[in-house]
Protein backbone atom coordinates (compact mmCIF):
# COMPACT_ATOMS: atom_id res chain seq x y z
CA UNK A 1 0.00 0.00 0.00
CA UNK A 2 1.43 3.38 -0.83
CA UNK A 3 1.99 6.04 1.66
CA UNK A 4 -0.70 8.14 3.13
CA UNK A 5 -1.46 11.55 5.36
CA UNK A 6 -3.49 11.64 8.10
CA UNK A 7 -5.11 14.16 9.76
CA UNK A 8 -7.49 14.57 12.70
CA UNK A 9 -10.40 14.55 10.60
CA UNK A 10 -9.55 11.02 8.45
CA UNK A 11 -7.24 9.42 11.43
CA UNK A 12 -9.27 7.11 12.96
CA UNK A 13 -9.96 5.56 9.26
CA UNK A 14 -6.32 5.15 8.37
CA UNK A 15 -5.31 3.35 11.31
CA UNK A 16 -8.62 0.69 11.33
CA UNK A 17 -7.22 -2.29 9.21
CA UNK A 18 -4.85 -4.42 9.57
CA UNK A 19 -0.84 -3.56 10.28
CA UNK A 20 -0.37 0.32 10.88
CA UNK A 21 2.87 2.27 11.34
CA UNK A 22 2.42 6.09 12.08
CA UNK A 23 5.19 8.25 11.97
CA UNK A 24 4.29 12.21 13.94
CA UNK A 25 6.09 14.53 12.61
CA UNK A 26 6.84 18.25 11.73
CA UNK A 27 8.08 19.95 9.05
CA UNK A 28 10.79 22.17 11.40
CA UNK A 29 12.08 19.16 13.36
CA UNK A 30 15.59 17.84 12.16
CA UNK A 31 15.52 14.24 13.85
CA UNK A 32 12.13 14.05 11.50
CA UNK A 33 13.46 14.91 8.30
CA UNK A 34 16.35 12.21 8.68
CA UNK A 35 13.93 9.15 9.36
CA UNK A 36 11.09 10.44 7.01
CA UNK A 37 12.99 9.35 3.70
CA UNK A 38 13.66 6.07 5.92
CA UNK A 39 9.90 5.71 7.21
CA UNK A 40 9.26 5.83 2.97
CA UNK A 41 12.00 3.69 1.78
CA UNK A 42 10.94 0.62 3.95
CA UNK A 43 7.19 1.59 3.13
CA UNK A 44 8.03 0.57 -0.05
CA UNK A 45 9.29 -3.04 1.04
CA UNK A 46 6.41 -3.92 3.10
CA UNK A 47 2.82 -3.55 0.61
CA UNK A 48 0.93 -5.51 3.23
CA UNK A 49 1.22 -3.14 5.95
CA UNK A 50 0.30 0.48 5.96
CA UNK A 51 2.54 4.02 6.30
CA UNK A 52 0.79 6.62 7.23
CA UNK A 53 2.49 10.38 8.08
CA UNK A 54 1.04 12.35 10.29
CA UNK A 55 2.17 16.20 10.66
CA UNK A 56 1.96 17.71 13.82
CA UNK A 57 0.87 21.90 13.01
CA UNK A 58 -1.41 24.20 14.33
CA UNK A 59 -4.64 22.17 12.45
CA UNK A 60 -3.56 18.30 13.79
CA UNK A 61 -3.56 19.11 17.42
CA UNK A 62 -6.40 16.52 18.68
CA UNK A 63 -4.52 13.01 17.75
CA UNK A 64 -1.16 13.74 18.94
CA UNK A 65 -2.78 14.90 22.24
CA UNK A 66 -4.59 11.64 22.49
CA UNK A 67 -1.80 9.38 21.59
CA UNK A 68 0.70 11.56 24.45
CA UNK A 69 2.96 12.70 21.90
CA UNK A 70 5.53 14.68 23.48
CA UNK A 71 8.68 14.51 21.19
CA UNK A 72 9.19 13.82 17.32
CA UNK A 73 9.81 11.64 15.22
CA UNK A 74 7.22 8.93 17.59
CA UNK A 75 6.09 6.13 15.40
CA UNK A 76 2.61 4.22 16.89
CA UNK A 77 2.00 0.44 15.52
CA UNK A 78 -1.65 0.31 15.22
CA UNK A 79 -2.96 -3.19 14.67
CA UNK A 80 -7.04 -2.89 13.83
CA UNK A 81 -7.20 0.54 15.47
CA UNK A 82 -5.08 -0.49 18.72
CA UNK A 83 -2.26 1.16 19.93
CA UNK A 84 0.41 -2.09 20.63
CA UNK A 85 4.01 -0.46 20.75
CA UNK A 86 5.64 3.01 20.30
CA UNK A 87 9.04 4.46 19.88
CA UNK A 88 10.83 7.52 19.68
CA UNK A 89 13.51 8.61 17.49
CA UNK A 90 15.12 8.13 14.55
CA UNK A 91 15.67 3.88 13.15
CA UNK A 92 18.04 2.69 10.90
CA UNK A 93 16.33 1.17 8.55
CA UNK A 94 17.25 -2.60 9.02
CA UNK A 95 16.26 -1.88 13.23
CA UNK A 96 12.56 -0.01 11.20
CA UNK A 97 12.08 -2.89 9.15
CA UNK A 98 13.17 -5.38 11.81
CA UNK A 99 10.82 -3.97 14.21
CA UNK A 100 8.24 -4.36 11.71
CA UNK A 101 8.74 -8.29 11.13
CA UNK A 102 8.42 -8.53 14.36
CA UNK A 103 5.32 -6.74 14.87
CA UNK A 104 3.65 -8.73 12.19
CA UNK A 105 4.43 -12.14 13.95
CA UNK A 106 3.23 -10.95 17.03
Amino acid sequence: MALQHANDANFAEMVSGGLTLVDFWASWCGPCRMFGPIFEQVSTQMPDVNFVKFEIDETNRRTPAKYGIRSIPSILAFKNGEVVEARTGVMDPETFATWIMELKGA
